[in-house]
């Protein structure tokens, strides 16, 4: 069976992808708009885990959509759920596909998705959804992290992944400034693989 994991090159997607690797066919998927190298960010940290690992497009009008609500919401809460939940969507309309899955975590804000979307997602595809990391704290991750990664740790706008954040970052960017960037988006750090312990 195979199992269609969003990636963004860092520790929770990975992790999850290593998870998942005793019961599926693991095969990675990095999302972009083609704004940012995402892809290319994508297929380096697959490589070093050694999986599968495509690149979706996905349709511009998500970004547009997503920039528009970050901005009348002044946070990126709502903004990065809708792309996680787009991107979901776009694989779960693929020909043939059964089983996606990401690497949220338990105590996750961004992204996340509730019980109704994940039921919806689900019913409408005739899919199912699994997130290897719902029932992992922060310092469980940390702990099973340490044990099957090496990851290089950073400021988000020091970083450079393959996730969406990166990407509306960019829009923003280019359409109002980089000071937006900075009022919009609360300082956090964020992780990409540098190699894969065996």
């Amino acid at each position: 069976m195979k199992v269609s994991v969003l990636f963004s090159g860092g520790k929770d997607s990975a992790l999850a992808a290593i998870l998942l690797e005793p019961l599926f066919e693991v095969e990675l998927v990095t999302c972009t708009f083609s704004l940012l190298s995402n892809g290319s960010i994508g297929s380096e940290a697959a490589e070093k885990l050694e999986m599968r690992h495509r690149i979706v497009c996905l349709e511009n009008s998500i970004l547009d959509d997503a920039y528009q609500i970050i901005v009348q919401d002044g946070f990126p809460k709502n903004a990065l759920n809708y792309i996680h939940l787009s991107a979901l969507k776009t694989l779960a309309e693929e020909k043939n596909t059964k089983f996606i899955a990401d690497g949220v975590r338990r105590d996750d804000r961004v992204p996340r998705l509730n019980n109704s979307q994940i039921r919806s997602l689900e019913d409408k595809y005739s899919i199912s959804y699994i997130s290897p990391l719902g029932g992992y704290g922060r310092s469980a991750v940390n702990a099973l992290v340490d044990k099957h990664l090496l990851i290089h740790e950073d400021k988000s706008e020091n970083l450079a992944k393959a996730d969406y954040e990166a990407e509306l970052r960019e829009k923003i960017a280019c359409e109002i400034g980089g000071d937006a960037v900075k009022e919009l988006f609360p300082p956090h750090v964020q992780s990409r693989i540098i190699e894969r312990i065996k």
